[in-house]
């Protein structure tokens, strides 16, 4: 015990080990539904054969991550698979423009490599301060949305598909359904989860599944499990890359997307948990941010060589802050938890049914669109792209098309407005670079 107060600094940051445990064990509960919907996300584009692998890999991933933020970065964050990403990975990159789950997987650690070499470099900053507040944040509620219309899709509430020229289709509200004994079960898990949250219950969405999948199972809306633990595997995943499938222009976009993503979200999340756990210096940095990033970059590129998408720090965390963890022993409880658990219940999570992880999605994304009241609505130069952004992600079934969007208008609104002095002349080269991509999408070159 002693070594690790003093490796902490526990008298310095005010904790104490039972502190840090608990601490530890309750982002862990607040953050467990990740295994569940993960892999139920990811096996819609890697094929059901891979569930057991993803289960197992997003434990690993999350497990070696977090642990990684902790001894390194000594800092109480955990890391996972993050959600969006997930969904972009599979419904963008995979169903929707038609590229193989290995090729994405390699977009996956490009981006991560990328993220280490700006993680150690300047070139970091510049581009923190090139992407307009009201950009980062549209971004976030875009995916919010995003989540929540596939949480819808996964349900058969609302139903949306590509079609074999890859067009988006969508059918609207399935009211055929609405009397089946899913959607009542999904609306039920949806009201379970908000009233814990109304109530501040740790492990809300967690508590949520596991109730709404018992009564599934009950009811014979969906099969019992035929046991709950299993030896872990990684084979179907494992090393599956495919770089060579990333020499091709229209992957270029993916990587760039994916890194945008992470990047800034990460970037917002830490800065959030940061502030929460009384970190931030006088002048608003986060202290040791070099190495919280490049812990995030780690995570992502070693989660790539498993078979998960981008690993990202979750806010979730601030449920173990709000519990009193202020090092890394917080962290490294959590990523102790999810190796411990997370890899032998893959015959667990393959039986929770989609009702019961769909309510997670809708959660998930009420949380990601809160982000859309930092933009300043009066500033029309700023709103507007925002706006678009905002819509732009979920009508096209894509985080990519959306960014690019964003970015595109933003400057132009505020080139022509004649504020394009306050553009960072980074702006016009991604702006240049999403014209570019769209024009290569829609077969101009």
């Amino acid at each position: 015990m002693g070594w690790f107060e003093n490796y902490f600094e526990f008298e310095r940051h005010g904790t104490d080990m039972k502190t840090e445990v608990l601490a530890g064990m309750t982002t862990f509960m607040t953050m467990a539904y990740i295994l569940f919907v993960n892999p139920a996300i990811l096996s819609d584009a890697m094929g059901k054969e891979a569930f057991n692998s993803l289960v197992a890999v997003t434990a690993l991933a999350a497990g070696f991550a977090t642990i990684l933020m902790g001894l390194y970065a000594k800092k109480p964050f955990a890391l996972a698979p993050g959600m969006g990403l997930n969904a972009y990975f599979a419904y963008s990159v995979v169903i929707g423009m038609g590229y193989d789950w290995r090729v994405a997987l390699a977009a996956v650690f490009v981006e991560g490599l990328i993220f280490i070499v700006l993680s150690v470099t300047k070139v970091r900053s510049a581009i923190i301060h090139a992407i307009p507040l009201s950009q980062k944040y549209a971004v976030g509620a875009g995916i919010g949305l995003f989540l929540t219309f596939i949480g819808l899709n996964d349900v058969g509430l609302l139903t949306a598909f590509v079609t074999d020229t890859g067009v988006l289709k969508f059918t609207g509200l399935n009211t055929s359904a609405l009397a089946s004994k899913e959607i009542i079960l999904f609306f039920f898990g949806l009201f379970l989860a908000g009233v814990l949250i109304s109530l501040r219950i740790k492990g809300a969405l967690l508590i949520s599944i596991i109730t709404t999948s018992i009564i599934g199972w009950i009811t014979g809306a969906a099969p019992w499990p035929d046991h709950l633990f299993s030896t872990p595997t990684i084979s179907y995943t494992f090393m599956q890359m495919d770089l060579q499938g990333l020499l091709n222009v229209g992957a270029i976009g993916v990587v760039f997307a994916f890194f945008m993503v992470d990047f800034f979200d990460t970037l917002g999340t830490v800065t959030g948990l940061s502030a929460k756990a009384g970190f931030l210096t006088r002048d608003g940095k986060v202290p040791d941010a070099e190495k919280v990033l490049l812990t995030d970059a780690v995570g992502t590129t070693v989660g790539a060589v498993l078979g998960t998408s981008t690993v990202t720090t979750y806010i979730e965390s601030a449920a173990g802050i709000e519990e009193g963890g202020r090092t890394g022993m917080t962290a490294l409880v959590t990523g102790l938890l999810f190796l411990g658990i997370g890899l032998f219940i893959a015959p667990l999570a393959q039986s929770i049914p989609a009702f019961a992880t769909a309510p997670a999605l809708v959660i998930v994304g009420y949380y990601m669109l809160s982000a859309i009241k930092e933009v300043d609505f009066t500033d029309h130069t700023e709103a507007i792209p925002a706006f678009l952004v905002l819509i732009t992600i979920p009508y096209t079934y894509s985080i990519a098309d959306g960014i690019g969007a964003g970015f595109i208008s933003y400057t132009l609104l505020k080139l022509f407005s004649g504020r394009g002095r306050e553009l960072h002349p980074l702006m016009y080269i991604l702006a240049i670079i999403f014209v570019a991509y769209f024009a290569y999408l829609g077969g101009v070159f």
